[in-house]
């Protein structure tokens, strides 16, 4: 088992909605970026969503991302695991990232979109549950898994999902 260890948050100065994944994958650990394996869709959905071309610089990415009042973190600090599954997560060893804090700085945050069935339960269990009256106000949306991983679904029927489900708050 290795140690996984989350990156900072991508946190603009005013945030709609927060995209929590669970921990970045291998691909994305080695490049030190979020969504960085090339067959993840997150950065296609959100070009669909936004409207957006994307530059192939991950800092202006995040800028784009910033400038439609979006952040992005992971729900997980730190955690062993080996691989890039989330099913390989030891639940001893999770520690969570300050997301209480985040949204306390961002009391416009309207929405939290969780990546895929992982982040949000994650979510659920570890932040949400303590934490009740930070998230009452917002809204908490449960969405396909970006990961390659998740290939029950084609990135056209995760984007439709998408759209459906957070277009109203970006």
């Amino acid at each position: 088992m290795e140690i996984c260890q989350s990156f900072k948050p991508i946190e603009p100065a005013y945030m709609r909605v927060l995209i929590l994944g669970s921990m970045p994958g291998v691909a994305s650990l080695e490049a030190q970026a979020y969504y960085a394996h090339s067959r993840n869709g997150f950065w296609p959905i959100m070009a669909t969503l936004l409207q957006q071309d994307w530059s192939g610089s991950f800092e202006q990415r995040y800028k784009q991302l910033q400038q439609h009042h979006i952040g992005l973190w992971d729900v997980l600090a730190q955690c062993e695991r080996s691989g890039s599954l989330d099913s390989a997560i030891c639940s001893k060893s999770i520690q969570t990232n300050d997301i209480p804090g985040l949204v306390l700085r961002h009391p416009e945050c309207q929405a939290i979109a969780l990546n895929g069935n992982k982040a949000a339960d994650l979510f659920k269990r570890h932040l949400h549950k303590g934490h009740p009256l930070v998230f009452n106000s917002i809204q908490l949306v449960t969405l396909p898994s970006t990961s390659p991983a998740h290939a029950r679904m084609s990135l056209e029927d995760k984007t439709q999902v998408w759209r459906d489900k957070i277009a109203n708050f970006l």
